[in-house]
């Protein structure tokens, strides 16, 4: 296995890993609110051009996490490539678990990059098990502040330049958010953590803005929905380098911000306090019996007196930024074959 200068720890130059989330625009806030439904069709037709993205830059090996739906396979069926590609032979357990599994064990056989198909979660779960390889995300999750909403061709072909080592200056470590319990931690949010009046997970998506208590912010953004908008328009900016988060306290003293919580639900939060998070800064959250949603997904229960805490970590995943990585191999001539250009 040859190693990558670029990623310590990572080896094959032209192997990318594909992971595609089948639940990934399918929860709840399709009924509370007006999400638009990403259905496993149209990710088989985004995977398969990033498959063709990918042949084209030459990357000479793909490996495509498994999936209930079927993504990977139906994908590959009836085309033609040049490249080795194949579907991880691993146990499903129908839940975020596999997207984790599938990235560290993309990881321990040294992809350059892997590919994303999600949203906010998705990335979340990939992140967890990432390690130093490059996530290029691609949206089609509900709540986007993680992910771009980008052609899979053009996000294939910037996983191939960075897999290959043609570009270097388009890959940045962001920020997370690590929730810690006795000091460890335990998991990670790379948009928002929100604590939630509520004692159990239950269907996970956060859409009640009256049950939102106290929110936490790893970046910001004003084209957002979700709570990365909240932050944006109390004038926070977190552009997303593990410099300064922000937390917001929700309740009467401040004022009131409209903001979008979910496609199609804009509501009025009252804010109490808000203030800039510098990194490494541990705020307990259990006051009282919570939840903390993380980008957007109720996970973690918490109790008073269990020792949680969230903490602002610049040691996040490291990310592609697909336009960079585009210009830079254009800046390099790499799509130019001079040979057949008159002159």
């Amino acid at each position: 296995m040859r190693a990558n200068p670029l990623w310590p720890g990572v080896g094959d130059l032209r192997a990318v890993g594909i992971i595609a989330n089948p639940a990934a625009g399918k929860d709840i806030r399709r009924l509370v609110a007006h999400a638009s439904v990403f259905d496993n069709a149209e990710k088989v037709n985004i995977v398969r051009r990033v498959l063709f993205g990918l042949e084209a830059v030459g990357v000479e090996r793909v490996i495509i996490m498994p999936d209930s739906y079927g993504i990977g396979l139906r994908a590959l069926d009836g085309i033609r490539l040049s490249i080795d590609a194949s579907v991880l032979d691993m146990p499903l357990t129908a839940s975020q678990e596999d997207s984790t599994r599938a990235a560290a064990v993309m990881a321990g056989r040294g992809v350059g990059a892997i590919v994303v198909l999600g949203g906010d979660g998705t990335n979340r779960a990939v992140a967890r098990a990432s390690g130093d390889v490059p996530l290029v995300p691609v949206s089609t999750g509900t709540n986007n502040a993680f992910p771009e909403m980008v052609e899979g061709t053009v996000a294939g072909m910037a996983a191939g330049l960075v897999a290959r080592g043609v570009v270097r200056a388009a890959v940045r470590r962001v920020p997370c958010l690590e929730v810690l319990r006795g000091g460890e931690p335990v998991d990670i949010a790379l948009v928002d953590a929100v604590v939630y009046d509520e004692l159990f997970t239950g269907a996970r998506a956060i859409w009640d803005a009256g049950k939102i208590r106290r929110v936490f912010l790893a970046r910001t953004r004003v084209d957002a929905t979700g709570m990365a908008a909240l932050g944006a328009y109390l004038g926070h900016r977190c552009p997303g380098d593990g410099q300064a988060g922000a937390m917001i306290t929700i309740g009467e003293g401040r004022g009131r911000v409209l903001v979008p919580i979910a496609p199609g639900m804009v509501r009025w939060l009252p804010v109490a306090a808000c203030e800039a998070l510098a990194p490494g800064r541990r705020v307990p959250v259990a006051d009282r019996p919570a939840v903390i949603a993380l980008d957007g997904e109720r996970e973690v229960e918490v109790r008073p007196g269990d020792g949680t805490e969230i903490r602002l970590s610049p040691h996040g995943p490291r990310v592609v930024r697909i336009r960079d990585a585009l210009a830079e191999a254009a800046q390099q001539g790499f799509f130019v074959d001079s040979s057949s250009l008159d002159g």
